[in-house]
């Protein structure tokens, strides 16, 4: 008597079933992971960018306008490595000394990265933004507060 080898269509179909389920389930996820880790260079590249603008004003008394100040190559914007984020031109705010009825304001500046090509559908954490204060916040795509959960 002769034995038949080999799989039967009914159970190529079973996994294939069982296989589309599995990456219907594992890809989104893993979609989503790959988006949360390239947050990591956004705010890595900001508290860089941060730190060397500090450094810039120890040495020059006055915050850079520019980004060959901070050793970085553009005019406008820089698109990190990675090309998911830009960075804007810093926004700078000069000071204003005090008079006898102000107090004055110090200068400060603003870097906030965006995100760019397949960065935009982590809607989430859409925009970055850290200030010479300190200050980290974060928007989603609606540009509604995500700090929370994004810092």
């Amino acid at each position: 008597m002769r034995t038949q080898k080999g799989f039967s269509l009914i159970e190529l179909v079973v996994t294939m079933l069982i296989a589309s389920i599995l990456a219907a389930i594992a890809i989104p996820a893993y979609s989503s992971y790959v988006r949360k880790a390239r947050r990591a260079e956004a705010k890595t590249t900001l508290l860089d960018l941060a730190s060397l603008e500090e450094r810039y004003f120890s040495t020059q008394n006055v915050y850079s306008s520019t980004w060959s100040d901070l050793g970085y190559t553009g005019t406008t914007a820089i698109t990190l490595p990675s090309g998911y984020y830009t960075v804007a031109t810093p926004t700078l705010f000069t000071a204003t000394p005090p008079t006898a009825t102000s107090v004055g304001v110090p200068a400060k500046y603003s870097f906030t990265a965006t995100a760019v090509n397949d960065q935009l559908k982590d809607t989430v954490c859409n925009t970055y933004t850290v200030t010479s204060g300190g200050i980290r916040t974060s928007l989603n795509s609606s540009s509604v507060d995500s700090t929370a959960s994004c810092w």
